[in-house]
Formats: structure tokens, sequence, C-alpha cells
């Protein structure tokens, strides 16, 4: 969206009782349309959003939009657009919500990056850091007041002409995800598939570091010039985000010096664990590293391709102590990020990460920070409800996704396709297969044999656990380190179907189910589901 037209011309329209009258349209996508306007009351330029009639029938989202946009009036910062007015009008004879903005003359900064790019083949490292401190600038303080943006990308950055960077649309992907009934009852998501958080993708909780991890992909993308992570659907970019490595910057910008690489390592994580603790303490690396290196121009490496570099994970989040996929070309380097003070105390198994691996709520007792005056408050990984304080963004071109492309259920069945297309030597077992154990018919040196003992029942699949989210869904029970035999009984008797992959081993031993997918606890709807795949252990030691 560009914001530096003309006055532009009155269209005859206007909302607030004659108040704002609407001039050129500056901006549409999938949910909304962004005019510039002029505020008769108090004679200045403003950008009035104007969200589209399918959404103004619903009295709950329009309810739910009042209250988000009242919370994100309360931001002022240099970085935030701030809003000044909101409500609700007829427009071309259907009711409108509408929210009226800062109009901000500049452009968005996906039009200064695609600039850089046709210049020198991405934007300066210096310069996307120091925009980049500037936008967790912004959120710093959004987090301070429990908001989460969850659709940070450059479509939601505006530059002004002097250079100031303003993030825009807090709180609009809040409402509509919690607001909406009928958006609600499908499992519909608001997001932008390329910048989503891995839990994020699989339609969990957020807290202020899923914004981090977009934060993140913005940044590899102004200093490469591409993004790390792109499909040619919002499944294929949500598995991605969910199950492969990024690649190293610098493989693609051999400009970049390892500061760079290693900042953007942390922030794109899987495990929010271990990113950045705070919005502050990333800006306050993005400084540092700026400062650290003298400005060169970009190097980009031709024809190189921003694909994964160590394909597809064991686990979707593994657990903090548990080490995390290499990608290629991994950062051989003895830089070290300047350990920022985390206000959300140190992450310990019992936050949501188990020994055993998945990604679980965190008992309230699990996560304090410590007092002080400038301890922003605590972000819990729990489920978002419809009433909870936390807000988020909205994006000028979003992509709405339904719960099939942005969940594990969705993820799952993406699964499912690439084993049928793709066949190999897996076992396939359960749902009535007579597919046998998935040991090695080799016994190496240091073999370990099975341990028939770590059994589940097979109440644990024919009575599974309801969803804590959608009574009309349930969750995958837990298969890791249990035999693999009785595992397959107990997918039998639920009529469910497995995939199983041999791992060296030999610590647990034959036949232990080593690694799940979908996580254990992970939401799925029971009339559609997915393939479960498993990793089990041959006993024999890793080669």
């Amino acid at each position: 969206m560009s914001q530096d037209g003309a006055q532009g011309q009155y269209t005859g329209r206007a909302l607030a009782n004659g108040r704002y009258q609407l001039r050129d349209l500056l901006g549409q996508g999938g949910m909304a349309s962004v005019h510039l306007a002029y505020d008769s009351v108090l004679d200045r330029q403003v950008a009035i959003k104007t969200l589209h009639t399918d959404l103004g029938r619903e009295q709950a989202f329009r309810e739910r939009f009042r209250r988000e946009a009242q919370s994100v009036a309360k931001l002022t910062h240099t970085n935030i657009v701030s809003v000044f007015d909101t409500g609700e009008d007829t427009l071309d004879g259907m009711t409108t919500p509408y929210i009226v903005m800062e109009y901000v003359e500049g452009r968005p900064l996906g039009s200064v990056l695609d600039e850089d790019v046709r210049q020198q083949g991405a934007m300066p490292a210096d310069k996307a850091l120091k925009i980049t401190a500037d936008v967790l600038a912004a959120l710093e303080i959004s987090h301070e007041m429990g908001l989460v943006h969850r659709d940070i990308k450059p479509g939601n950055v505006m530059m002004t002409k002097r250079g100031v960077v303003k993030v825009m649309d807090f709180g609009i992907a809040r409402a509509m995800q919690s607001g909406v009934t009928s958006m609600t009852q499908t499992g519909m998501v608001v997001g932008t598939p390329q910048y989503l958080s891995p839990e994020q993708a699989l339609g969990r909780g957020v807290d202020a570091r899923s914004d981090l991890y977009s934060v993140g992909i913005m940044l590899f993308q102004l200093v490469t010039g591409r993004l790390p992570f792109d499909a040619d659907s919002p499944l294929a970019i949500a598995y991605a985000h969910v199950q492969e490595e990024p690649p190293v910057a610098s493989t693609i910008n051999r400009a970049l010096p390892p500061a760079v690489d290693a900042l953007i390592t942390r922030a794109l994580k899987k495990n929010p664990n271990e990113r950045f603790p705070s919005a502050e303490a990333m800006r306050g690396e993005c400084l540092r590293v700026a400062a650290s290196f003298q400005a060169a121009p970009p190097s980009i490496v031709p024809g190189t391709q921003a694909q994964s570099g160590a394909g597809v994970g064991s686990a979707v989040f593994p657990p903090v102590d548990q080490a995390t996929p290499a990608p290629s070309g991994q950062v051989q380097t003895p830089y070290q990020p300047t350990p920022p003070p985390n206000p959300y105390g140190t992450p310990a198994p019992a936050y949501g990460y188990p020994q055993q691996g998945g990604y679980q709520t965190p008992h309230p007792a699990a996560y304090s920070p410590q007092p002080g005056p400038s301890t922003p408050p605590p972000y819990n990984l729990t489920p978002q409800s419809g009433t909870g304080p936390s807000g988020g963004g909205r994006s000028n071109k979003p992509v709405i996704i339904g719960s099939v492309i942005v969940s594990v259920v969705a993820v799952g069945g993406l699964i499912t396709a690439l084993l049928m297309n793709g066949g190999g030597e897996d076992d396939k077992g359960g749902g009535g297969s007579s597919a046998s154990a998935s040991a090695s018919a080799e016994k190496k040196p240091g073999y370990r044999a099975p341990d028939p003992t770590k059994t589940i029942e097979a109440e644990e699949c024919t009575e599974p656990q309801e969803s804590y989210n959608d009574p009309e869904k349930i969750e995958i029970p837990d298969f890791k380190f249990k035999n693999i035999q009785s595992v397959k009984a107990c997918a039998q008797a639920a009529g469910w179907q497995i995939d199983t992959k041999n791992v060296d081993e030999n610590t647990y031993g034959e036949g232990t189910v080593m690694n799940q997918f979908p996580s254990k606890g992970t939401d799925v709807d029971p009339d559609d589901m997915p393939t479960i795949e498993l990793n089990v252990s041959t006993g024999n030691p890793p080669s």
C-alpha cells in the first residue's frame, strides 16, 4: 500500500455521519480496503481501513473488533501507526466495520526492499538491522501491553519520507481469530503463511516470541532478497515452517558477517524457548551486531534458491536440551550473541517441552518472570480464548487459511501424500495392517534388545482424550518410548493408520518409538485422522 499520493478526490462516500470523507483507494486485500480520507472535524488526512461486508454481518466479530481497536489505540510510540477511532457504518448498503488510523506519507517496507533488490540484489545488512531494530521497538511496547501482533511482515511496516519505521495493523488478526463465530466454527486462522511461526502454523496459542520468529523471517528476506520458506501452496509453506530448517543467510548473500547468520538462526528456532526471550533482547542484539561490522554492499550468489538446508526434522518441537538439526552450511564461527537479560526466567523442560518432546501447555506455576519495573507481563502458550486480553495484527493483503492448512491435521495429510508418492522402505502399519516391527534384521555390535514392558493400553486410542480447544476433536496419545507392537495394537483397535521408519539408536532398545508426528496432545479430527508417522529404534548404535 502506497501512502504518498496527493489529496485525492472525494468519492461521495463517507463514514461516521459524514465526518470521514473517503477519497483515494490506497490498498485492498482479502479482508479489508484502505482509503485515504479527510477528517472534517479535525481538518486532517487519515487512513481508514474498512472491513469487507461478509465480516460486517457478524455481530460477534464487530464487538470483538471494537474491543481490539480500543486496546490498540492505547499504543503510543514513534514506530507504531496510531489508531484514532473505530466504529461501524452503512457503506454501499452493508454494515461495514472501520478503523481510523494515522495517515503515513511514505511507502511499505516491501516497496523499499524491492528497490534495493533491483539495485543491489538485497538490502544492505546495516540498513536491514536498523529497520528491524525499530520494528522490535514497536513490538516491545505492544508486548508490554499484552498485544501480540501475529502478522509481522514487510507489508505491515511503513517507511515515512524521513525514514521513520511505522508498524501497523495491530489487533485485527486477533479479532478475526476470536470474534467471528462462523469462522471459528470452521477453524479459520488469519495470517500470512510465509511469516507464520511454527506454533502459529499449527493453530496453537502464541506469545510474544511468535512475533520474534516473524521478525526473523523478515530480516532474512531483507538481507537476502528472498524468503527462507516459500512454495506453491499455503499448505506446503506451513509444513516447511513446522518441519524444515531455514538456509543460512550467508549462503545466499556472501557479504553477511557470521554475527548476522547467528542472529537470524536464533530468531528462527522452532522451539520458542530457544529464540530471543523478548523484543527488547532481540533489538539490543540487532543494534550490537549492526555496530560490530563494516557495512558492505550485498553479494548475492547467482541462482541460489532459499530452500531448507536440513530437510524434514523428526519432531515438531524438540526439547530444549535436545540438539536442533543444523541447517546446511551451519555457521562455524566463534561468534556468540550477547546473553540478554531474560525476563521470562531460564527455560526448563517443565515449561512446555518435557524430556519426551512435544509441545505442551505449561503448568501455571512453571512460568513466572521475576518482578521488576521493566518486566513485561508473562506470555503463556495456553490456547487463546475469544475473551483473552492479547491482541494481534492484520495484513494489508492477508491470506486467510483454514485449519486444514495451518493445523497439524493438514501437515499430517501432506506427509501422507508425500509418503504415498515417494514409497520407499517405510513400514506401514496400523488399522488392520500386518506390518512387522521396524527393527533391523542385522544386529550390530552395541545392539540393545527390545523392552516389551514399555507398552500403551488400547484404550488410549479407542477412548482418547477430548481436545481442550474443540470438543469435536481428540488429542493424539503419547507413543514415545513405547514398544512398537503395543502402539500398533492400540492404533489397530482405533482403526488408525501408522507409518514407521527405522532409526539407529541403542539407548532404549529395538522396537522403541523414538519420535512421533503428529506429536502427543495435537488436536485432530477423529473423522479425518492423519496417518501417524513414527521413528522406531533398530537397537543398533548410530552409524
